[in-house]
C-alpha cells in the first residue's frame, strides 16, 4: 500500500469517524451491515453495465475494500484509493487473509491520482463518498479524468429532500440504528440535477439511474427507479 499525504479537499472530521470504526468493516453484522448487504446489488448493476474480466478498474473512497475486493473478485484488476489509513490497513490485511486476486490499495487523493494517470481506468467507482467531502464536483472532475475515453464512471450518494432526511437521517441512524448517529449531515446530500450538472460540466455522459430502497420490516434492501433517497448513476466518457 503506498502513501501519499498531501490533500486538500477532505473533512478531517469525517475520516476520523470512519478510522474510528476501521476494525469493524469486515464484521457483516457490525455498522457497516449496510455496505455489506448492498454491496451484491451494486456490483451487479455495475457489472450488468460495464462487464469487469479483466478490466482495470478504480474504487476511490475504498474505505475497507469491500467494493473493491468484490470487483477484484469479479475478474478485474482493481485498485482502491482512501484516505482513511487505517481502513486502508484493514482492506490490505483483508485481502492478504483471503488471498484476493489483483487487488491494491494506495492512500492517495482522486485529484493526485489524476494528475499522475490520467484515462488509465476502464471503470470508475465512486460509491457513498461524494456526501462526505467538502468540494464533491472536485471529485467527480477526477473521476472523469481517470478514465479512459469510452469507459464508464459509476457514482452513488444521497438525494436531498425531506424523505431522505427522514429516511437517511432520522430513520437509519436513530430510529433503526443502521448507523451510527452522525454519519450523513444532511446539507451535504446532492441532488441528482446538480451531480448532473457536475458530469456535464467534465463530458460525462449520464446512461442510467437506479434507486435503492430499505425494507425495515424484512430488513431487505433491493434496486428501483425510485432515485428519491439513495440513488446510484452510470456514466461514461465519450470515445
Amino acid at each position: 500500500m503506498q502513501s501519499q499525504a498531501t490533500h486538500t479537499n477532505v473533512d478531517q472530521a469525517e475520516l476520523a469517524k470512519f478510522s474510528d470504526l476501521a476494525h469493524r468493516w469486515w464484521d457483516p453484522e457490525s455498522e457497516f451491515r449496510p455496505l455489506h448487504q448492498i454491496n451484491p446489488l451494486r456490483l451487479e448493476w455495475i457489472n450488468g453495465i460495464a462487464p469487469l474480466q479483466g478490466k482495470k478498474v478504480l474504487d476511490v473512497g475504498c474505505g475497507g475494500g469491500i467494493l473493491t475486493d468484490a470487483m477484484a473478485r469479479s475478474g478485474a484488476h482493481a485498485l482502491g484509493i482512501d484516505l482513511a489509513t487505517k481502513s486502508l490497513k484493514v482492506a490490505q490485511l483483508h485481502a492478504l487473509e483471503t488471498q484476493t486476486p489483483n487487488v491494491q490499495y494506495r492512500e492517495v487523493a482522486v485529484e493526485a491520482l489524476a494528475a499522475e494517470q490520467p484515462a488509465s481506468f476502464d471503470v470508475v467507482t465512486c460509491m457513498e463518498m461524494l456526501e462526505h467531502v467538502p468540494d464533491p464536483s472536485s471529485i467527480v472532475r477526477a473521476c472523469a479524468q481517470l478514465v479512459k475515453p469510452g469507459g464508464h464512471v459509476f457514482f452513488s450518494t444521497l438525494n436531498r429532500n425531506a424523505k431522505s432526511f427522514l429516511f437517511a437521517i432520522v430513520g437509519a441512524e436513530y430510529v433503526l440504528n443502521l448507523l451510527p448517529r452522525g454519519t450523513h449531515e444532511y446539507a451535504k446530500f446532492i441532488r441528482p440535477s446538480e451531480l448532473a450538472r457536475d458530469c456535464r460540466d467534465v463530458g460525462l455522459e449520464w446512461q442510467n439511474t437506479r434507486g435503492m430502497e430499505y425494507n425495515p420490516l424484512t430488513r431487505r434492501y433491493w434496486l428501483s427507479a425510485d432515485t428519491s433517497v439513495n440513488y446510484m448513476v452510470a456514466t461514461q466518457r465519450p470515445l
